[in-house]
């Protein structure tokens, strides 16, 4: 039997707006506030500690969707290079991690959108991008490319004020969180760099998958490594490390300390726009997840269907969006945050481990990148809160078992 495949439609620009979509608005509207409470003036260390991490992923990543453009992500490069097992693994720990940054991200939509109501916010926001991402990748690119265009200027209108603002520098209030808070932080920072993976996980509907997913990854990265470190410097200017540590809307407040209140409201509508744009790509990578473990049995094999008309894996978009509009009516946004960086790192040190085994002629990158990414991976996702690592670790050992009982069952 012919497995349906997903049609090829997005090319460089698509992929890039795809990626800024998922990691800007995650990191500056949701970890940074977590993050400077772990680092404190030390978080530009921490940025940059989750950046070079990032760099090796990505790298690694690039490498691997050029050589299997199709929809997973590591869930494919790890069973094609690593085996069964470890491909399995991955995909489980994207799927869960995800499904709880779909989450986090949708509780960011409710606190800044409407406060008061934040987790109806939240599930509205969910099923409202299911319903775009159901009819069509191609028109979630085009939304997209607006959103990201008008956060890219909300945060430039952020950064001029506070920076240019004669309010006294506030950036030493507060001291360094250590060598554990940096690394601690940099994990907690790794949740929005991770925004890459969606183009990955959207190989099978990519033009020229070795050319653009080559090329995106590492442009997509490099424009969120500018506007995080700009952001960040213009919000421990104005705030300093605790004031930015304690705010559940540190943008907000960073204009209004630099003597700009008229750009509050402003503000609000940007960090809404770029979580949205976050949980709209979200919600595209782990349905495609979903969708290869789905072909492989490793979940129901309905959910591999593809819709006839608008060529998505509507079942798995469905299941997804429902998932996650149940968990964004009663989930705390922070323990979310730690969850899924967890997971993600999890699945990224398989990623490594995979771009390891890639020979010169499959395009090999150098040797010390897989390595450095897999250590850093490991380093960040021990350092996060203790109970970010427990829960972390009872994920992917329950995903180990279930791995273990389907094979035990279809042995006898």
């Amino acid at each position: 039997m012919t497995v349906p495949e997903l049609a090829r439609t997005l090319g460089v620009r698509d992929c890039v707006l795809i990626g800024l979509g998922s990691m800007i608005g995650a990191g500056i509207f949701a970890a940074l506030g977590p993050a400077a409470q772990a680092a404190g003036s030390a978080l530009p260390v921490a940025l940059a500690v989750a950046g070079v991490v990032a760099y090796c992923n990505a790298t690694s990543s690039a490498r691997l969707a050029a050589r299997y453009p199709s929809s997973g992500g590591t869930y494919v490069y790890g069973r094609e290079r690593l085996g069964a097992f470890w491909g399995y693994l991955a995909g489980w720990g994207f799927v869960v991690g995800k499904t709880a940054s779909c989450v986090a991200i949708a509780l960011t939509v409710g606190a800044y959108a409407w406060p008061a109501h934040a987790h109806a916010v939240a599930v509205v926001s969910v099923l409202a991008l299911t319903a775009v991402n159901y009819v069509g990748v191609q028109k979630s690119a085009l939304l997209t490319r607006i959103l990201v265009a008008l956060v890219l200027a909300v945060l430039a209108a952020v950064v001029i004020a506070c920076l240019g603002s004669a309010a006294p520098s506030r950036w030493s209030d507060g001291g360094a969180g250590g060598a554990a808070g940096v690394f601690q932080a940099a994990g907690l920072l790794f949740f929005a760099f991770a925004g890459y993976a969606r183009i990955a996980t959207l190989g099978e509907e990519v033009l020229d998958p070795r050319r653009t997913i080559g090329r995106a990854v590492p442009l997509a990265l490099g424009i969120t490594l500018v506007v995080y470190a700009l952001v960040a410097a213009a919000a421990l200017k104005t705030l300093g490390p605790q004031g930015l540590a304690a705010a559940t809307d540190p943008l907000a407040q960073a204009v209004r300390a630099a003597g700009a209140p008229g750009l509050e409201p402003v503000v609000r509508v940007g960090a809404t726009l770029a979580a949205l744009g976050s949980l709209l790509a979200l919600i595209l990578g782990v349905s495609r997840t979903t969708l290869a473990m789905a072909r492989d049995g490793h979940l129901p094999r309905g959910l591999a269907a593809v819709h006839p008309r608008f060529g998505v894996p509507h079942r798995a978009e469905l299941l997804v969006g429902a998932v996650v509009a149940v968990l964004a009516a009663v989930a705390d946004l922070r323990h979310a945050i730690g969850f899924s960086s967890f997971a993600v790192l999890a699945y990224y040190l398989i990623a490594n481990c995979a771009a390891l085994t890639l020979t010169r002629e499959e395009g090999r990158a150098w040797p010390g990148v897989p390595i450095l990414g897999a250590l850093g991976c490991v380093a960040l996702a021990f350092a996060l809160p203790l109970a970010s690592v427990l829960a972390g670790s009872a994920m992917l050992a329950t995903g180990a078992l279930a791995y273990a009982a389907r094979r035990h069952t279809i042995a006898t």
